[in-house]
């Protein structure tokens, strides 16, 4: 089986998120699983569970796939979940530059395990967590970048 890891902090999960992942779960891998970082260098705005919670809510009509909490080195975590691969999203130049050093040391840690990058349809190559949580912080209309359910809970977290 083609299992492939997805991880990030998804704070919040976007309409970007949501579409890498439904071309690799229906073109690419037999089964990909999205790790939310329980463990995070970034101050979130959500709990570990309501970015899972949000993220199930996001992909729910999505087969061959589960969103799953994790802690700890990703190569380790893949190897648990027997994926092979590390899959990842590069919007801009800005972010190859983070993703090849992460995908380097990932390769030391464990030559088995592979990263592929997927670059985001033209249609969310802009479209960041951040931007949209600073948009919704200054009450902008978020519908058109994320799902209902995460509209809606940013509008309750920044009431």
């Amino acid at each position: 089986m083609n299992i492939a890891v997805y991880p990030g902090t998804f704070d919040p999960f976007t309409n970007g998120h949501r579409d890498l992942v439904q071309r690799a779960a229906s073109n690419i891998f037999d089964k990909v699983y999205i790790c939310v970082v329980e463990n995070s260098n970034k101050n979130t705005v959500f709990s570990l569970e309501e970015r899972v919670v949000l993220a199930k809510k996001s992909l729910e009509n999505i087969k061959n796939i589960e969103v799953i909490p994790f802690s700890g080195l990703l190569v380790d975590f893949a190897t648990k979940l027997n994926a092979k691969v590390i899959l990842r999203g590069l919007r801009v130049v800005s972010d190859f530059e983070y993703e090849f050093q992460m995908s380097s040391m990932n390769k030391k840690l464990n030559n088995n395990i592979e990263s592929i990058f997927l670059t985001p349809s033209e249609s969310y190559a802009f479209l960041s967590s951040s931007l949209v949580k600073e948009i919704a912080q200054l009450g902008g209309d978020v519908s058109t970048f994320v799902n209902e359910d995460v509209k809606k809970a940013l509008e309750r977290k920044y009431k």
